[in-house]
């Protein structure tokens, strides 16, 4: 049977290809991997406060850069020789905080709060959508699940990175649904579909993960 995928990896591949020239830049200029890992926390920030004014495709943008950012930071320090366990560690804390802060902003326009940035758009007007909170509550769930199976099953001594939704499946769904959020009239309901698979489709891969690993622990006890 064929394992259903979002992002192919000819797709990453490709994208790789083009932000590498990038990456070149960066380490010919000695640039640290962690200031590009700083460097996209500040960008999630940047993008949790424009959704919060509702200015998804905006937002969207941004994110597309701070996910650069994550792709360059690991791409930089295989270059320059830089990898190191705390870089990665350091890597991973900061994506965690990133999503929060992005999913945080969406919440806060579903929920009618006043705008942060009036220049960009004036104070909400959604009526409030109680439902979108409770899908960004449990897309931030269902992430942070993601990751701590993973991080649990390692411990274990179980390499665990299947799943549909890992992080850059997320983001590319996030930034997709962002763009065509910008579309007048109907662009929150797609904001909101986009919520509601985010929180189903982490949550299944969660769930995904700890039958996979419950598996692999029964065939080395089996094999013992």
């Amino acid at each position: 049977m064929r394992r259903i995928v979002f992002l192919r990896e000819k797709d990453k591949e490709r994208y790789l290809r083009v932000v590498e020239p990038l990456g070149n830049l960066f380490a010919r200029l000695g640039v640290h991997p962690n200031i590009l890992s700083f460097a996209g926390l500040v960008l999630s920030v940047v993008a949790g406060l424009i959704y919060s004014t509702g200015n998804f495709l905006l937002g969207g943008c941004m994110v597309i850069l701070s996910g650069t950012c994550d792709v360059l930071d690991g791409l930089l320090a295989r270059k320059t020789g830089k990898v190191s366990k705390f870089g990665a560690f350091f890597d991973s804390t900061l994506d965690r905080f990133g999503e929060v802060v992005i999913f945080a902003g969406i919440a806060w326009y579903f929920a009618g709060g006043e705008s942060f940035l009036p220049m960009i758009s004036p104070s909400p007007d959604t009526g409030g959508s109680p439902w979108a909170v409770v899908f960004i509550i449990l897309a931030i769930a269902g992430s942070f699940m993601v990751s701590y199976t993973r991080a649990r099953a390692e411990g274990l001594g179980v390499e665990c990175k299947v799943g549909l939704m890992q992080r850059p499946e997320r983001i590319t769904l996030l930034i997709l649904g962002s763009l065509l959020g910008g579309i007048p009239v109907v662009g929150n309901l797609i904001m909101e579909i986009t919520l509601f698979l985010l929180a189903i489709s982490a949550n299944i891969t969660a769930v995904h993960r700890m039958i996979y690993v419950k598996v692999q622990l029964q065939r080395g006890e089996d094999q013992a």
